[in-house]
């Protein structure tokens, strides 16, 4: 072989690498851009589901702060509804307290009530010695029907007739001013305890004002504003 034989021979050996080479480099690129692509694919997706996650979290605080909102919304709402009925109601027992101060105009009616009054302390006490207290200004009428009102008791209980002592040093507060409205009165009525002072039965005006509208309450709500959903 001579010297232009090996030569052709190592250009060809040339040639041939050069081409494999190219090829094997054509592949690395082609493989490393699929690469590229493929995580620069993964990277756009995860952060697609960021943005995804992101989104639905402040989706979900906002629906979470709207619920809020709407039920404190709601709820100042049912306080302002229910203060106006407590208003109303309260308004009512103002006036019923009022009209009491009327009940002791009408002396004959005001006396047999007084009567009536201290026969269901005595049932309720059911002692024989009771102190009776009542205001300043009705102890005339007191005294005046005491005995009758005794009597009436024995023959209910079918007992002897009580003692009763009527308190003539400590009465009942009177009834309220229009300059003192708030401080302690009393629109009628008595008050009788055991001896001892242990039991005790308040059959005023305004205490029985106090009781009949505490169990009429649910009575008097319903007339006024009806049943309301809870």
């Amino acid at each position: 072989m001579n010297d232009l034989d090996v030569s052709k021979q190592i250009q060809q050996m040339v040639r041939f690498i050069r081409q494999e080479a190219e090829e094997k480099a054509n592949e690395i690129s082609v493989s490393a851009e699929e690469e590229f692509n493929i995580e620069k694919l993964q990277l756009v997706e995860a952060e697609k589901k960021k943005i995804r996650q992101d989104y639905e979290k402040k989706e979900k605080q906002a629906d979470v702060r709207k619920k809020i909102d709407y039920s404190m919304q709601l709820n100042a709402s049912r306080i302002k509804v229910l203060q106006a009925q407590d208003d109303i109601v309260n308004a009512m027992k103002d006036q019923a307290a009022k009209d009491l101060l009327n009940v002791s105009g009408d002396e004959d009616a005001y006396k047999q009530l007084l009567k009536d009054l201290i026969v269901q302390c005595l049932l309720r006490l059911k002692e024989p010695s009771v102190l009776l207290r009542c205001r300043e200004e009705d102890l005339g009428l007191v005294e005046s029907i005491l005995e009758d009102a005794k009597e009436e008791y024995a023959g209910k209980a079918n007992v002897h007739a009580p003692e009763v002592a009527v308190d003539t040093t400590i009465f009942l507060p009177p009834p309220p001013t229009s300059d003192d409205s708030h401080g302690p009165h009393c629109s009628g009525g008595v008050v009788l305890a055991s001896r001892d002072g242990k039991i005790v039965c308040e059959n005023t005006l305004d205490a029985r004002l106090d009781v009949a509208f505490r169990m009429k309450l649910p009575v008097i709500r319903r007339a006024l504003f009806g049943q309301v959903a809870a």
